[in-house]
């Protein structure tokens, strides 16, 4: 049986603002609903990714800027051209033997770490 993670809440204090930041960073706004006064459903995307984020109002008790997320790129040095060419900042690339990793935070701190690694064991 399968086990697929879809969606990942991230705590944040302005939804709108960060919906934008997100949205700049690439990812697809799928839903933005206001389900009644006090929960808002905010997904939210990565390009490619069959796992999206949620944000919103009333979606998770977690204070904003603890939640920590990594992500699989294929690429690190161009993963970080996006996001420098989208005017977020981001780190240099960091080689490890694991894999080439680029870090970069949303506005409320919330931390995201991209891995481009060569390749994956098939499990």
């Amino acid at each position: 049986m399968d086990w697929k993670i879809e969606l990942i809440p991230v705590p944040v204090t302005d939804v709108d603002r960060a919906k934008a930041f997100y949205e700049k960073v690439g990812f697809n706004a799928d839903h933005d609903h206001r389900v009644h006064e006090g929960l808002r459903f905010v997904q939210l995307t990565p390009p490619g990714s069959a796992c999206s984020i949620v944000i919103g109002d009333g979606i998770t008790d977690k204070t904003p800027g603890t939640q920590e997320i990594q992500v699989v790129v294929a690429d690190a040095e161009a993963a970080r051209r996006q996001l420098l060419d989208a005017d977020v900042d981001a780190s240099e690339v960091e080689v490890q033997p694991w894999g080439n990793f680029v870090y970069f935070g949303d506005p409320d701190g919330n931390r995201w770490s991209l891995q481009a690694i060569a390749s994956r064991p098939n499990g």
